[in-house]
């Protein structure tokens, strides 16, 4: 690949028509972040039991005496060896924001199917901290469209992303945030999934910024280089 080849001159004249059209997007980018914030709310009333490293916990529980709580809808199913390694990407990218989103009131956590003892090897085998749940006795992950039924045909759609579609495996990626009032009612207050997931991802961000991009065109399909961690 190579681009058009200027001096200096002429390459800040386009950087400056481009940083126009970069504010523009982060003043619409901040516009549709109040909008998520406006949001209509949801109460949770059914009540969740998860297996933790602590103990068993409820949905209450884990806001940790913070009052907002986001989930990682992690791909690891009951039956499965590994965790999905497009979510161990997430994965990666979380890790360390838990202590910066606990200055601002969030409280972090990774829900999964699999046994609690299956996702505490694979945290521990990828050097994460973030605290990492099993959903495996309840609902949780069913109730927020991001858990299938896996003896479903293959053709057989299922409700995700707010629409039916066709999805390969029993467990899909997500995001889901609540809230914790002061009479400890909790709320479901917004949930995001695919393509939606990566403004999450720094890495994502980051490869935006180069001449060759994420560079996925020539792929099978575009996360086909994912892999986890300790496999480059």
């Amino acid at each position: 690949m190579r681009n058009a080849i200027v001096d200096r001159d002429e390459w800040i004249k386009a950087r400056k028509e481009l940083l126009e059209e970069e504010k523009s997007f982060s003043k619409a980018r901040d516009a549709l972040a109040a909008k998520r914030r406006a949001l209509p709310w949801v109460k949770v009333d059914k009540t969740y039991a998860f297996e933790t490293a602590e103990g068993a916990k409820s949905l209450r529980d884990l806001f940790d005496g913070r009052n907002q709580l986001i989930v990682q809808h992690f791909m690891f199913g009951p039956d499965w060896e590994e965790g999905c390694p497009s979510c161990s990407f997430w994965g990666d990218n979380f890790d360390q924001t838990v202590p910066h989103l606990a200055a601002r009131d969030v409280a972090f956590v990774a829900v999964s199917r699999a046994p609690l003892q299956n996702l505490l090897a694979y945290r521990d085998r990828l050097g994460w901290s973030f605290p990492w749940v099993s959903s495996l006795g309840n609902d949780f992950n069913f109730d927020f469209d991001v858990s299938f039924d896996s003896e479903r045909a293959p053709d057989q759609p299922v409700y995700y992303n707010y629409h039916d579609t066709v999805f390969p495996a029993s467990e899909a990626p997500g995001v889901s945030v609540f809230f914790k009032d002061d009479a400890d009612e909790i709320y479901h207050t917004y949930s995001v999934f695919a393509r939606g997931l990566e403004d999450l991802n720094g890495t994502y961000r980051l490869l935006d910024t180069t001449p060759k991009g994420r560079d996925e065109d020539a792929l099978a399909y575009p996360m086909e280089w994912v892999r986890r961690r300790d496999q480059y």
